[in-house]
């Protein structure tokens, strides 16, 4: 995309002298929208991204993020802005990789039966903690997807309706002994249910 006014000139009178066909699709838009906004267009290359602070702490929240997903790294959850709790397959790492966008630093930690939680996690009081949960019939038509997709139908118990059931059930008495906050993710898109955990964030700031 050319827009710098002199530069896009150029590159149409060469287009021109070499018989090349060279269309100017954003010339008349940014025009129109000139009209509208009664603003001129400071036609600057890259102006939508200004390596500015914000910049850099998106950055280091992505890596971050990505570093922690899906319980990878949990010697250091502490450090994070958010921590998302939740079984299997219910939008923990979309919703973290969402908020990492926003700049916040996030983990997400499935929960398995039988297996700890990691240390310091229920003294944790700096990071915001969110427990997921999601309707275990949908769960169980999310997980038979994904087990024929790999092809490993082995995983007789992941997609066992009675054992998610007890999954779901045991992650809301967690969240509920621990009064960490719910969301219920069955029918929401990764950007409501990220709204709703900026809201949680906003209110714990409050307190």
């Amino acid at each position: 995309t050319i827009v710098e006014t002199k530069l896009a000139k150029y590159l149409s009178n060469k287009s021109e002298e070499n018989q090349v066909p060279c269309f100017g699709i954003l010339g008349n838009l940014i025009l129109s929208f000139s009209k509208l906004l009664n603003q001129k267009a400071i036609h600057k290359p890259s102006a939508q991204h200004v390596l500015d602070e914000d910049y850099y702490n998106r950055i280091e929240a992505i890596q971050f993020t990505m570093a922690h997903d899906d319980g990878k790294k949990i010697d250091d959850v502490n450090n994070a802005d958010v921590i998302l709790l939740g079984v299997s397959r219910t939008s923990k790492t979309p919703t973290s990789i969402y908020l990492a966008n926003r700049g916040y630093k996030t983990v997400n930690i499935p929960l398995v039966m039988d297996q700890k939680l990691p240390n310091g996690l229920l003294d944790n009081k700096s990071s915001c903690i969110v427990g997921f949960v999601a309707d275990p019939d949908r769960l169980a038509d999310i997980r038979r997807n994904r087990v024929a997709i790999m092809k490993d139908f082995k995983l007789k118990e992941y997609t066992d309706l009675k054992y998610i059931k007890k999954e779901v059930e045991d992650s809301k008495k967690l969240f509920k002994k621990n009064n960490w906050p719910v969301i219920d993710v069955t029918r929401k898109s990764v950007e409501e249910t990220a709204a709703s955990i900026l809201k949680i964030i906003e209110i714990k700031k409050n307190r």
